[in-house]
């Protein structure tokens, strides 16, 4: 059976546990411990949900705010929902060929009587020279 996998990064919250309410707080601890990274990048780290994070950086975050991974993430896991068999179809429409006359196109059928592209003068004349 299929699961569905997801996480929440729950850096913000442990961040706020400790009295650090700036992302720039981190920067100074970050430091201490070989980790360098610019304002935007703690920014992002801190406010956006990371899809890659190096084991390094997660064991000085563990180390700054004495807790396990975790307490970092969240992961939740649940079974996937079986698709219908026709599902994808719902929004099919099925075109019923005896409603068109056998040698037109549905273009032709809107665009009668319009002149087709390229020609401005009626069949048989062949216009000015």
């Amino acid at each position: 059976m299929k699961r569905d996998v997801d996480y929440t990064w729950r850096l913000a919250e442990l961040m706020a546990n400790h009295q650090m309410h700036n992302s720039t707080d981190l920067i100074p601890r970050l430091n201490e411990r070989g980790i360098t990274l610019s304002r935007p990048q703690v920014y992002r780290l801190v406010h956006q949900r990371p899809e890659r994070v190096s084991l390094k950086l997660i064991a000085a975050l563990c180390d700054i705010f004495d807790c396990g991974p975790e307490d970092l993430v969240t992961v939740t896991a649940a079974n996937a929902r079986k698709k219908a068999a026709s599902a994808g179809r719902e929004n099919v429409v099925e075109l019923n060929k005896a409603v068109r006359p056998y040698d037109s196109s549905p273009l032709g059928i809107i665009y009668a009587g319009a002149p087709r592209a390229g020609r401005t003068s009626p069949a048989g004349d062949p216009g000015p020279r």
